[in-house]
Order: C-alpha cells, then structure tokens, then sequence
C-alpha cells in the first residue's frame, strides 16, 4: 500500500460555487507537503500546508481534515465515464494504491511514511461543485449510488508526507462500520444510522449527531 500523489489546490473562480470559488482543482505537488490538524469547521480549511478550501461551511476542519480517494476507483471511474481521470481530479489530497478505502472502517488509523497518522472519519458526500466540475449530468446521484466515497479523515499525528511514501495499517476497530456503511446511513439508507452508532466518537460529528437524533427519535431498532 502507497501513496501515488499528494494533491493541493489552489482558489480557482467558478460561477457554480456557492462561494464564488473553489479549490477542487488539485495538482500533485512536486515535494513534502506538511499535514496538521486545521482546527475545527466553520474555522479550520485544508490540513495540508498550501491546501485551499473555499467554503467553510461545509468543507475542511478537523473531520474532513484530509480526503483520500483510491486509484483503483478512479480508474474504475475512467471506464465508466469513458475519459482520463488523472490524480486529483476528484479534488482528493491522497491518491492511494493497493488500500481498501470503501472498506476501511471508521477510526481506521493510518500511517503514512514515517510520521503522519490519520483516522477515517466519513465517506464524502457529492455536491454541486464536484458535478459541475466534472461536467457530468446526474453526477451527485450516479456518485451516491455506487457508494464508493474516498475517506475523510482527521490529523492524529502531523508531519509531513510525500508521493511514493509507504501507507501503513495500524490500527482496525472491531466494530462492523465501514466508510461504505457511514455514507449510506448518511444517504440512502437511513435505517443504518443506528448501526453506525457501534464506531462512536471516531465518526465525523455531523453524522454522530444525526445518528444520535435518529435513535432518539425512532429508536434503535434492536441494534444498540
């Protein structure tokens, strides 16, 4: 398992985003690249040094500090769209090769060279910008339905990280919930949030707390 590319965007002026610009655009970058915890959303863009995020609102801070996507997907996004996908076309920090990252579970930790460690947090949920960026109809709906995400994950260890550097996993939680399954619950199958619950605080706090109001508004289904 290794990390083909580190990828860093730069702002690019779109008229389809929300703010007026976007930094989906990203670009292997030729040297180190520092990863540190942003600091939390609303506050806190990219974790990686020279990194944009746009809109706060719904993008960087600490849970989605870091977004990784697999080579093997993209390629298999190649096919199906018929055109090159090259590193960093899904706005990803981390194009990987030979991890599971649609199976990794949440609170996966990761290491990634010699010192950076990073924790699954969430699949990512498709929006505007990334279909209108990509210039595909249907995108958000085609994306969800396949349900292979990439992974957000969170800074546990700074450091820096390079292309070619050796992916390491140190550590799997017991529970059942994977980056799939969190991104269903979150989507299209709503039934699982109570399952998801199983991974605790190591879930990006926006679906902690969706799952927690679920519970306690329908119950948990015998699953807790």
């Amino acid at each position: 398992m290794k990390l083909l590319t580190v990828n860093v965007g730069r702002p690019k002026a779109v008229e389809y985003a929300d703010m007026g610009a976007t930094g989906i655009d990203k670009r292997p970058a030729d040297g180190p690249v520092r990863v540190a915890d942003p600091g939390p959303k609303g506050e806190g863009g990219s974790g990686l040094a020279g990194d944009t995020v746009c809109d706060l609102r719904h993008h960087g801070g600490s849970d989605q500090a870091v977004y990784a996507f697999a080579r093997e997907d993209l390629d298999f996004w190649e096919r199906e769209l018929g055109r090159p996908l090259p590193n960093g076309t899904f706005g990803e920090n981390l194009t990987t090769y030979g991890l599971d990252i649609t199976g990794a579970k949440i609170g996966e930790r990761w290491r990634i060279g010699s010192e950076v460690v990073l924790e699954t947090t969430s699949g990512r949920i498709p929006c505007r910008t990334f279909q209108a960026w990509l210039g595909e109809t249907g995108w958000m709906k085609r994306f969800t339905g396949q349900a292979v995400t990439g992974a957000y994950l969170r800074v546990i260890t700074p450091g820096e990280i390079r292309a070619g550097d050796a992916i390491e996993i140190i550590h799997r939680p017991a529970h059942e919930v994977t980056v799939a399954m969190a991104f269903r619950a979150a989507t299209t199958e709503r039934a699982l949030l109570p399952r998801i619950l199983a991974a605790g605080e190591a879930l990006h706090a926006r679906e902690l707390r969706s799952a927690r109001e679920y519970v306690a508004k329908y119950g948990d289904g015998g699953t807790a």
